[in-house]
C-alpha cells in the first residue's frame, strides 16, 4: 500500500517538475520578446509577417475582381489583346503571392526563418506592384482625359487596399505601392499639361499621407502585440508559481507522510520498551518481591519510574499535536459538565500545587448548562493549562480558576496565576511548539513547549477561541472560549396526557370565575 503511495506520489512530483519546466520556458520566450522595446522588434517579426499572411488569404479573391472591374472599364480605349495580357500578368502575380503565404502558413514555426520569408513575400509583393502598375501604360496615346482620371482613381484604390493588407510589414508597403505611384508620376509627367502635373503631384503627396498613416497603424499593431506578450508573460508566471506551489505541496504531503509514518513506528517502538521500563521499575520502587537490600536502588527505581513517566508523556504530546496538525485528531463528543472536568482536574493537581505552596482560587459560576464537547480533550486542555500555571508560578502566589457563560450565551474556562508573564514580543513564540519564553524558561521546570499549541488546537477543533493575556511580572490569564451553539439548552418539559385531561376542567373553571 505504501509503495503503491509512493509511486503515485513520484508520478505526481514528475508530473509537476514537468509542468514547471514548460512554464519556465513560457517565462522566458514571453520576457525576451518583452526586451526588445525599440527598433525591428525581432521577436515580433513573425507575428507581424503571419499578420499579412492571413489578411492576404483572407482577400484571395478581391484583388483580382478589382483588377477584371478596371479591365472592363479600360475597354473604352485600350485593345482587349493588352487588357488581357495584363490581366494575365496581374493574376500570375497574385499566384505567386498567395502560393507563398499559404507556404508560409504550413511551415512550422519551428522551422521559420522569418527573415527569408519576408524577403520572398516582400519580392512577390513587389512584382505584383509593377503588374498593377502596367495599366498605366496601356495605349497611352489613346487615352484621353477621362481615361487618365480612371487610371488616377483605380491605382489609388489598389494603393489604399494594399497598404491596409500590408500594414503589419512595412517593407511589403513600399515593396507593393511605390511602383503603382510611380507609373502615375511617370505617365502624368509624360503629358504636356500642368493639370496633369498637378495630379501626379497629388499623387506623391496622397501616398507619402497613406505612408504616415500605416506607420501609425503599424505602431498601433506592435503595441497590441506588446500587451499580448505582457499578458503572456503574466499567465506564464502564474503558471510557473502554480507548479512551483503545487510542487512544494507534494513535497509537503510526502514529508508529512514520511513524518507520520515515523511517528506511528516511533511511538510502537518506543511504547513497547516504556511499558516495560515502568511497569519493571514499578516493582522495584513497591518493593513488591521483597525489600532492597541497599535503599539506593529503591531511590534509583523511583527516577527510572518518573523518567520513563515523562517520556512517556512526552509521547503522547508530540502524537497529540502531529494529528491536530495534521487534521486527524477525532473528537469524541458527548454532553459533559464543564464545572465537574475542571473540579476534577482541580482536585488531581492540588497536591503538586501544596507541595510548591501555591493556592488555586475557584470562581465557578452556579446552574451551568451542560457542554457538547470531547471530556478528554477538555480535560487536557484544562491540565495543560494548570500544568502551566503550577510550574511558571513562584511559591507563595495564586492561581485562579474562573468558569461562567460568556456574553454571546457560551462558556468560558480561565487560568490565571501570578507568574513571572511573558513579554509581549515572546507570545507569539510561546504559542508554536516546542516554543517556550526567555524569562520563563530561566524561571521555572523544563518542558516541552508543546502545553499551549496542544491547547490551542484542541480549542480550535471546538470552534473555540484561545486567548492568551500576559504581561512582564503580571502574570498570564488564558481564557478557552466555547461558542453558544455548543451549549446545550434545557427543552421544556412535555405534559403527559393525563395531565392535559384533567387541566381542562380547571382551565374552564378558571374562566368562568373571570366572567
Amino acid at each position: 500500500m505504501s509503495g503503491g503511495a509512493s509511486a503515485e506520489a513520484q508520478r505526481a512530483a514528475s508530473a509537476a517538475i514537468n509542468s514547471k519546466r514548460r512554464a519556465s520556458r513560457s517565462v522566458q520566450e514571453a520576457r525576451e520578446k518583452l526586451t526588445y522595446k525599440s527598433g525591428a522588434k525581432p521577436e515580433f517579426e513573425y507575428e507581424l509577417l503571419l499578420m499579412f499572411v492571413k489578411n492576404e488569404l483572407s482577400a484571395a479573391v478581391t484583388t483580382p475582381l478589382l483588377a477584371i472591374i478596371v479591365a472592363m472599364g479600360a475597354m473604352f480605349w485600350a485593345p482587349p489583346r493588352e487588357l488581357l495580357l495584363w490581366l494575365g500578368t496581374v493574376f500570375v502575380a497574385k499566384g505567386i503571392l498567395i502560393s507563398l503565404c499559404r507556404q508560409f502558413m504550413k511551415a512550422p514555426r519551428e522551422d521559420t526563418t522569418t527573415p527569408v520569408w519576408r524577403a520572398k513575400i516582400t519580392a512577390a509583393e513587389f512584382f505584383y506592384g509593377v503588374t498593377w502598375a502596367g495599366v498605366a501604360f496601356i495605349s497611352p496615346d489613346t487615352q484621353g482625359e477621362a481615361a487618365h482620371t480612371f487610371i488616377f482613381a483605380s491605382l489609388l484604390v489598389v494603393i489604399s487596399m494594399r497598404m491596409l493588407f500590408a500594414s503589419t510589414v512595412m517593407p511589403i508597403v513600399y515593396a507593393g505601392t511605390l511602383p503603382m505611384t510611380v507609373a502615375i508620376v511617370i505617365r502624368f509627367a509624360l503629358l504636356d499639361n500642368p493639370f496633369y502635373w498637378a495630379m501626379a503631384a497629388m499623387a506623391v503627396g496622397v501616398h507619402i499621407y497613406f505612408i504616415w498613416l500605416m506607420n501609425g497603424l503599424n505602431s498601433t499593431v506592435v503595441a497590441m502585440l506588446e500587451f499580448r506578450a505582457e499578458k503572456d508573460a503574466l499567465i506564464a508566471e502564474l503558471e510557473q508559481a502554480k507548479s512551483i506551489s503545487e510542487e512544494a505541496r507534494l513535497r509537503a504531503e510526502e514529508a508529512n507522510l514520511a513524518k507520520s509514518r515515523f511517528l506511528a513506528t516511533m511511538s510502537h517502538e518506543l511504547r513497547t520498551p516504556l511499558n516495560a521500563i515502568l511497569g519493571f521499575s514499578e516493582i522495584m520502587r513497591s518493593e513488591i518481591l521483597g525489600p532492597h537490600n541497599n535503599p539506593t536502588y529503591k531511590e534509583y527505581a523511583n527516577d527510572i519510574h518518573q523518567s520513563g513517566q515523562h517520556l512517556l508523556n512526552l509521547i503522547n504530546e508530540v502524537l497529540d499535536i502531529s494529528r491536530i496538525e495534521a487534521g486527524r485528531y477525532e473528537l469524541h463528543e458527548a454532553p459533559l459538565d464543564l464545572a465537574a472536568v475542571v473540579e476534577d482536574c482541580h482536585r488531581l493537581m492540588r497536591l503538586r500545587a501544596e507541595n510548591k505552596g501555591l493556592k488555586i482560587v475557584e470562581s465557578f459560576e452556579p446552574s451551568l448548562p451542560q457542554l457538547w464537547a470531547d471530556e478528554r480533550a477538555v480535560r487536557q486542555i484544562c491540565l495543560n493549562l494548570l500544568s502551566n500555571a503550577i510550574k511558571f508560578t513562584p511559591t507563595g502566589g495564586t492561581v485562579m480558576l474562573k468558569i461562567g457563560r460568556t456574553g454571546t450565551g457560551g462558556q468560558f474556562l480561565s487560568v490565571k496565576d501570578t507568574g513571572p508573564g511573558i513579554p509581549e514580543n515572546e507570545i507569539p513564540r510561546v504559542l508554536k511548539s516546542f516554543g517556550q519564553g526567555s524569562l520563563a524558561h530561566q524561571t521555572a521546570e523544563g518542558g516541552t513547549g508543546l502545553g499551549l499549541p496542544i491547547t490551542k488546537g484542541l480549542t480550535e477543533l471546538h470552534e473555540g477561541t484561545f486567548e492568551l493575556k500576559s504581561k512582564l511580572r503580571y502574570g498570564t490569564e488564558v481564557i478557552i472560549t466555547f461558542p453558544r451553539r455548543r451549549v446545550m439548552q434545557a427543552l421544556p418539559r412535555l405534559a403527559e396526557p393525563g395531565e392535559i385531561e384533567a387541566d381542562k376542567p380547571r382551565t374552564a373553571w378558571r374562566a368562568r370565575g373571570r366572567r
